[in-house]
């Protein structure tokens, strides 16, 4: 049924003279008292109505009123009834669903509601989609922006705080084949301190004029086939810490095994200058030696460009510290590699002695021997001395702890530099008691007396043979090698104090004896 049918009329008597002829022909219908029944319609005593014309979901219906309604209708009579339907919106009343459906936007075309109301939700649904899209578009192009503007500001604050605090730049190092760089960890000074930092330039330029390069040349003696003796140059080298100096001649430690038996010494200092040294005391058993240079010899411009060493504490290093090792690798000139402290008081046996050492597993390599390892406050906290060498091990130097070298150098350094004939014999044949002998025999570690020299100044001070010598003065004695050193480092006539353990009924005790050391009695047996 078209909406047409349904338009209200707006002339009041023509609705009246339709409602007449309406009712006239339902009296006409009613009189014949019959019930007339089509397709689609039904004739009561009341009236006729097509219902099937009506939609079930119509807001519309066709109907007599009720009698209420017939009073408050102006004629009364029996009418085509419109249902007023009232908007949602505040006061508003439709008269027909034509002007409703205009109303609210609907399409009055041939289009059915429920098509158009489905194109309604698309749109909804596109515009909401449009409206994300939009939304997370924004979201991004802000997030883009601020991180530029973070960067360019962060890189920025990095330049300039390198442009002011060059030493505060990182060093970068290549590994490997693919272009990767990393960072290692260093120090730099300020105001004379060492602060942590990216490399350890500052270390080695503070310390380097301190460490000099030490060049040796012995004579050894061959034998051919026949029994022919050939006497043959070979030279060797090391490093040295500069450790004193007095009114006439420069002090320098090293290892005892760099110079023992050298002639000539010569070292070479920062600027590339060379002079000659003489040793002037070893401890064998420590592997310390202090060779000293004549003043003279010394240009005044190298003194200006050389160092005393500040000499640390290795008692207060901590496992796990940088160290910087500093020497004169396979001779090749003053190098300097890096490490940590990998152990402290790591007892090592070197040719048959036994030795308690700092472990590092900064490189030292031959000709690093007697050379410094530092800590990052410059300060020279061991005496670089051996390494193993072998294809299962890596990374296992030591160096004589500073603490306990420091005494045996001051000693060192205040000895006179003697002639033969003016050094102190004690007169004795001597045997080591090692380790293990002193375990086998449950003897004391010391210098076996096997004999005494007759008129010797062991026999006139009173030792005996079987005695056991453990000590010089203030100095502990665990090799024959030591005790001839720190007998002859004394001038004939000199007394001094020998400390021995003699057993007695099958128990040691300990006797002192004080000794005047004699001149050499001209025998090579003598000590």
């Amino acid at each position: 049924m078209s909406d047409e049918f349904f338009e209200k009329d707006t002339n009041q008597d023509e609705a009246a003279d339709i409602n007449s002829r309406e009712a006239e022909e339902v009296t006409e219908t009613t009189a014949g008292g019959n019930t007339m029944e089509q397709a689609g319609e039904s004739t009561t005593g009341e009236g006729t109505i097509n219902e099937s014309i009506i939609p079930e979901s119509s807001v519309y219906r066709y109907k007599k009123p009720s009698q209420e309604e017939e009073k408050k209708e102006a004629g009364g009579s029996y009418s085509f009834w419109a249902e007023q339907v009232t908007g949602t919106g505040a006061g508003q009343t439709y008269e027909n669903y034509q002007e409703y459906k205009e109303n609210k936007g609907f399409d009055t075309s041939n289009t059915t509601y429920n098509q158009r109301a489905e194109e309604l939700k698309q749109d909804e649904k596109g515009r909401k989609k449009d409206g994300f899209f939009h939304k997370a578009g924004k979201l991004v192009a802000v997030a883009l922006v601020f991180g530029l503007v973070a960067g360019l500001a962060f890189t920025g604050f990095n330049e300039a705080y390198y442009k002011l605090n060059p030493k505060a730049a990182p060093v970068r190092f290549s590994i490997g084949d693919n272009g990767s760089y990393k960072l290692l960890s260093s120090t730099a000074v300020t105001d004379g301190k060492i602060a942590q930092k990216t490399d350890v330039t500052d270390v080695i330029e503070k310390t380097m004029p301190s460490i000099v390069q030490i060049t040796t040349t012995y004579n050894q003696v061959y034998n051919d086939w026949f029994g022919e003796q050939y006497n043959q140059e070979s030279e060797g080298g090391g490093s040295g810490i500069i450790v004193g100096k007095n009114e006439k001649e420069l002090l320098i430690a090293t290892n005892n095994h760099v110079v023992e038996g050298a002639d000539p010494i010569k070292v070479k200092f920062i600027d590339g200058t060379e002079a000659e040294a003489i040793i002037k005391g070893t401890d064998s058993v420590a592997d310390i030696a202090v060779i000293s240079i004549d003043l003279t010899k010394i240009k005044s411009a190298t003194m200006d460009k050389i160092a005393i060493a500040k000499l640390g504490d290795s008692n207060s290093v901590k496992v796990g510290e940088m160290a910087v090792a500093i020497g004169n690798a396979l001779g090749y000139g003053q190098s300097t590699t890096v490490g940590y402290i990998s152990a402290k008081d790591r007892e090592v046996n070197v040719d048959d002695k036994k030795m308690v050492l700092l472990q590092t597993d900064a490189a030292i390599n031959p000709g690093n021997s007697g050379g410094a390892l530092l800590n990052l406050n410059g300060e020279v906290i061991g005496i670089n001395t051996v390494k193993y060498a072998s294809s299962e091990v890596e990374g296992m130097g030591f160096a004589i702890p500073i603490s306990k070298a420091t005494p045996i150098i001051d000693e060192l350094m205040s000895r006179e530099i003697l002639t033969e004939k003016e050094k102190g014999y004690l007169g004795v044949y001597p045997e080591d008691v090692t380790e293990d002998v002193a375990t086998m025999y449950n003897w004391p570690v010391g210098v076996f007396v096997k004999k005494v020299i007759s008129g010797g100044s062991a026999e006139k001070a009173g030792i005996v043979a079987g005695d056991i010598i453990t000590k010089v003065n203030d100095t502990e004695i665990t090799a024959s090698t030591q005790l001839k050193e720190k007998v002859n480092s004394y001038r004939a006539g000199t007394k001094i104090t020998v400390t021995v353990k003699r057993n007695v009924d099958g128990k040691f005790s300990e006797k002192t004896f004080d000794v005047t050391l004699t001149a050499d009695p001209q025998t090579d047996s003598n000590k």
